[in-house]
């Protein structure tokens, strides 16, 4: 797809997009990723993707420290982002993993500053926020081992942390979805951390969408579409996505056993390029008998929460979020 096809929504895809949701859909950047692409977008930091709203006197009111843990077999230390809330606790919190999205290839915990902040004052928690390295600089497992370490150092230190450790969950929006589906399998697979449930935020789970399966005739056409999926999975795996050599453990919609993995919320919109993926995920799931939540929002499009707080579908997404994490905590 062009840019002007993105833009202007040849295939007639922006009459289905929710009235309330245009204006944001106009806020977003269209652009086709590639080598160079990349390079000018990632920049600014991956600050320009928007500028983010002032601060509440909630939000401000949530301490937020920068910390670097330890990794394994001479990894990198892994920047994370605390979060506590206001407050002294009598008994200790419940705590939430949040893995930022971006494609794989895009992004950073600061992009997740005030949501995450808002998830900490209502909810009462502890919130870390990963780091993980991008590709293709860093390929698999590299990013999804940094993960790993956040929630090991998460469970390890959740005394002094002030965390209940058998109130831990993991989640993330986009690729930091699909880096929390990864996660949950790597640690049923380990063994060492139990997780309350799995946030998934319209998560990244398949190479083969857009790839190898047939197209979506109304999906994939804003934001992310495509081209730009192919793009993000090829820098992570090192392969050409949707082919036989790609690693399994990668991505989570290619895990043949979903069994025995924590309860698990997915909300994704109905013109998201992830729509199909996200409810084949989901039907796996519950045929796993793996608790599941899945909610499909119509017109929207990928990252439409850039509509704001005020629009309808912004207000339920983030309320349905905030009570399966109630839920799990509780």
């Amino acid at each position: 797809m062009t840019g002007e096809n993105l833009s202007t929504g040849a295939s007639g895809t922006r009459a289905l997009v929710a009235p309330e949701l245009l204006q944001g859909l106009d806020m977003l950047a269209k652009f086709e990723l590639s080598e160079e692409i990349l390079s000018l977008v990632r920049g600014g930091g991956g600050r320009e993707w928007m500028t983010p709203p002032a601060l509440s006197p909630e939000q401000q009111a949530v301490r937020c420290e920068q910390r670097f843990i330890a990794s394994k077999a001479g990894a990198p230390d892994v920047r994370v982002l605390v979060y506590t809330a206001p407050g002294k606790s009598t008994t200790p919190r419940p705590a939430y993993l949040h893995m930022h999205g971006g494609g794989y290839v895009l992004g950073m915990p600061e992009i997740n500053d005030g949501s995450n902040r808002s998830i900490v004052a209502e909810l009462d928690c502890i919130l870390v926020s990963v780091a993980y390295r991008l590709a293709p600089e860093t390929r698999f497992p590299g990013a999804l081992e940094d993960c790993y370490t956040a929630l090991t150092w998460l469970y390890a230190n959740a005394e002094s942390l002030g965390v209940n450790r058998s109130r831990i969950a993991i989640g993330g929006e986009s690729a930091g979805g699909g880096h929390a589906a990864a996660l949950a399998l790597l640690a049923r697979k380990r063994g060492e951390v139990s997780i309350c449930l799995q946030l998934l935020d319209s998560p990244m789970l398949d190479d083969r969408t857009g790839s190898a399966s047939d197209p979506h005739p109304y999906c994939g056409e804003f934001v992310w579409p495509p081209a730009n999926n192919r793009f993000g999975w090829r820098a992570l795996l090192g392969v050409e996505p949707g082919g036989p050599d790609v690693p399994v453990e990668a991505v989570p919609a290619r895990a043949t056993d979903l069994s025995r993995l924590p309860p698990t919320f997915i909300v994704v919109g109905a013109l998201d390029l992830f729509l199909e993926e996200n409810l084949e995920y989901a039907r796996r799931l519950i045929r796993a008998g793996v608790p599941t939540e899945l909610h499909v929002i119509p017109g929207a499009f990928h990252g439409f929460a850039v509509a704001g707080g005020s629009a309808p579908q912004v207000q339920a997404c983030l309320r349905w979020r905030r009570d399966a994490l109630a839920r799990a905590f509780a």
